[in-house]
């Protein structure tokens, strides 16, 4: 194939000497099954038309608003021209797997805020759970409606040099990014309708009315037809555009702390007509901003006493309080024995390896390495505070072991994964990039739904494994194929009119966000509060 894969195979598409997997092509260099077609659409497209489609996206993604801040900077959410595609088969797995995940979590979370079986049984040790940052006292004995503290999950997977995916960390507290699922779909749609139409890819448009089924169903027990709303930190907020477009998508209110009061256990929303009683909060306000009873007393962002309500059943929070010490990195190396202990079956989707660095051996055997491996902080998001060793300067490399040293507990290691590469436009040519891919889950207490789709992020810089965006990763729309006998839903072309369900958000400005909102403490929590992506 010439012209926009020229080159391709010369590209380097490993990562610290390691040769990763490609998704599209296979090692004699063929387009692997469920590529070919699109392989074939993008081989007999000039480069110079493939330039412009891509240049068509970043413009359309301005225009509704789809943008994000880097380093002070908002810019449009870099979403790649080329799709990525796995097939029925693959995804059947991964679906399984990821609800196995949520499952294993939820078991886990209750058990942490309940008796703790685990850790009278020696599955997992007191003080990992007690020492983790976000595991909160104040949220021992909260019993959540229906028992569902994951009502949305979303699992970080990658794939490795054998093309195995794997889980590289679980997201259960404030996940993000499932706007960009939505949105790239949309763009993609526009852009390039041909190949979307050849290929029998799984709708991702139900998301979000899943979502509020889930939320429903989180409803106090007694409440037939709730009241859902959608908590906000506010329009300074990094990922406010997604709090937007999720609140209109589903019909509901998009609220902040300030519309919100708590009295009697109850918790109300400020309207012009007077107080209306709120029944489940979808909140995407972290725990230490959400109530200033409990947590920081600054904020400005939560609700104080909401908490209290959750507590005596008069609210739902969805995802429940103190559900980030399951997304803790160290508490990820147990989940495979939690697993056995809580389902009695196996990881569907295995961890990548992983050095427990509070154990002195393991510590040892690891700091012998440190240069071969990459080193990430135990409460860390969105990449920061990650060092890949083999990319750093020697100088960089001590620094980091005497931090190690410093606070065993706060760091795990890993051996560098060649995470797996899909074509991705470089200037006017298509060379391997590093992804990895957010499948989202919602909990409704009886069935965990996996969105068909997913977050597919990509390493932009050559030979980066850094996918976040936060750090200069953008992303790519996932087509999830239907398999030829299959009755599922799928995609169909049809060109959406300006204003939607997913039209754009309204911009705002500190003068029409209202009273208080503009004030620096709210903008500085607002800017403070990032999400995980």
């Amino acid at each position: 194939m010439r012209d926009v894969f020229e080159g391709y195979r010369d590209s380097p598409s490993g990562a610290a000497g390691a040769r990763a997997a490609d998704e599209m092509f296979d090692d004699a260099g063929r387009p692997r099954p469920e590529w070919r077609a699109l392989a074939s659409a993008l081989s007999e497209l000039p480069a110079a038309e493939l330039r412009a489609r891509a240049d068509q996206l970043a413009s359309t993604f301005l225009d509704r608003g789809v943008t994000f801040d880097y380093a002070g900077e908002e810019r449009p959410f870099p979403l790649d021209v080329v799709p990525r595609i796995i097939d029925a088969v693959q995804w059947e797995r991964v679906e399984r797997g990821v609800a196995q995940r949520v499952r294993v979590l939820e078991a886990f979370l209750a058990d942490v805020y309940g008796p703790m079986r685990a850790v009278a049984d020696g599955v997992v040790p007191r003080a990992v759970i007690t020492s983790s940052s976000h595991f909160h006292r104040a949220a021992v004995g909260v019993e959540p409606a229906g028992g569902v503290r994951v009502h949305v999950a979303g699992i970080d997977l990658v794939r490795d040099e054998d093309g195995d995916f794997r889980v590289l960390e679980d997201n259960v507290r404030v996940p993000s990014g499932v706007s960009y699922v939505l949105e790239n779909r949309q763009a993609l749609t526009q852009v390039l309708p041909e190949a979307l139409q050849a290929h029998r890819v799984q709708p991702v448009a139900g998301y979000p009315q899943d979502l509020l089924a889930a939320l429903r169903a989180a409803a106090p027990a007694g409440v037939d037809d709730p009241t859902v709303v959608v908590l906000t930190p506010g329009v300074y907020n990094s990922a406010y555009f997604e709090h937007s477009l999720l609140a209109r998508a589903m019909g509901v209110e998009l609220v902040e702390g300030r519309d919100l009061v708590c009295r009697g256990n109850r918790v109300y929303t400020r309207t012009t007509a007077g107080e209306r009683r709120v029944d489940v909060v979808y909140r995407r306000v972290d725990d230490e901003f959400l109530d200033p009873v409990h947590f920081r007393r600054d904020s400005v962002l939560g609700c104080a006493g909401i908490l209290n309500a959750a507590r005596a059943g008069g609210v739902s929070i969805a995802n429940a309080v103190g559900n980030g010490v399951a997304d803790d990195k160290l508490v990820y190396t147990y989940v495979p024995e939690l697993t056995k202990y809580y389902l009695g079956e196996e990881l569907i989707l295995g961890n990548v390896p992983t050095y427990r660095l509070e154990i002195p051996a393991e510590r040892e055997e690891a700091l012998d390495r440190l240069d071969e491996l990459v080193v990430k902080p135990v409460d860390g998001s969105g990449g920061k505070g990650l060092v890949v060793c083999p990319d750093a300067s020697a100088e960089q490399v001590e620094d980091l072991r005497r931090r190690v040293l410093a606070d065993p507990r706060g760091w795990i290691a890993q051996p560098v994964v060649a995470l797996s590469t899909v074509p991705t436009l470089s200037g006017s040519r298509l060379r391997p990039r590093h992804v990895d891919l957010r499948p989202f889950a919602v909990n409704d207490g009886q069935r965990v739904r996996v969105l068909r789709g997913g977050l597919t992020r990509v390493a932009l810089r050559e030979g980066s494994l850094v996918v976040n965006s936060s750090q200069g990763g953008g992303s790519k729309d996932t087509w999830v194929l239907a398999g030829d006998e299959s009755t599922d839903e799928v995609e169909r072309i049809a060109v959406r009119p300006a204003e939607t369900d997913l039209a754009p958000a309204p911009q705002h400005s500190a003068s029409d966000a209202g009273p208080g909102a503009g004030s620096e403490q709210a903008q500085q929590q607002q800017q403070q509060h990032e999400g995980q992506g």
